[in-house]
């Protein structure tokens, strides 16, 4: 069985639980707090940093979650989430990296931040300037997402591939901690919330972090 070593508003660590799903790859979770650096986590893992899964029948450790999701693709055959021609393969690893990279160090990461770790760890107020920026961003990236629905039927091609799920993990984190405005959005609102509706994504919207709620939109389906 693996277990996957997280906490509920990490978005790598919901693309990982999200491939896992759709490939129909059994786990458990393990609650895990990286901000307080515990030992279990480094020793798994150098960089502090979630996920990690771990097999613990066979003893295999593998962590960033894009490494593990490269790994089960290799290893499990059921629904290729990087599929295609080399060129379809390199635009679903383009809007990986974007989502995983930019949209994290532009939305969800500074939401994470002023939200979630300045209220549980830090003990201090958000920057609303910052939160500003980071929902000026989101709108943005929206902006991007309307433009490739617009032109094909998921984000990466004709089929849903581990962008899709990449670019939902960020957006669901965001959207949890109020940080999307869906308000002119349409072609994007119509893909998340067949991304929500999905079985993969259901557990993610039942979870909650500690004191901090949703929005009341967050795990409705239909909007």
């Amino acid at each position: 069985m693996w277990h996957i070593y997280q906490f509920p508003l990490c978005p790598f660590s919901r693309k990982v639980r999200l491939l896992m799903a759709e490939k129909g790859i059994a786990y458990e979770l393990q609650s895990t707090r990286p901000w307080e650096g515990e030992d279990r986590l480094f020793a798994m893992n150098p960089a502090g940093q979630t996920p990690v899964v771990k097999d613990t029948q066979k003893g295999t450790v593998i962590s960033d979650s894009r490494a593990i999701c490269e790994y089960f693709e290799e290893t499990v055959d059921r629904n290729p989430l990087i599929s295609g021609t080399a060129q379809q393969r390199a635009e679903i690893r383009r809007l990986i990296a974007m989502f995983d990279e930019n949209f994290f160090n532009g939305v969800s990461g500074p939401m994470l931040l002023e939200r979630m770790k300045k209220r549980l760890v830090l003990r201090q107020s958000p920057d609303a300037k910052a939160l500003r920026n980071a929902m000026k961003l989101a709108h943005d990236y929206l902006d991007y997402v309307d433009y490739l629905i617009d032109t094909r039927p998921w984000l990466a091609g004709p089929t849903m591939t581990l962008a899709d799920l990449a670019a939902a993990a960020q957006i669901s984190v965001a959207d949890y901690l109020g940080g999307i405005d869906w308000a002119g959005h349409e072609q994007a609102r119509g893909w998340y919330l067949v991304m929500k509706s999905r079985p993969s994504f259901r557990p993610l919207l039942s979870e909650r972090m500690e004191v901090i709620q949703p929005p009341s939109h967050y795990a409705e389906v239909d909007a």
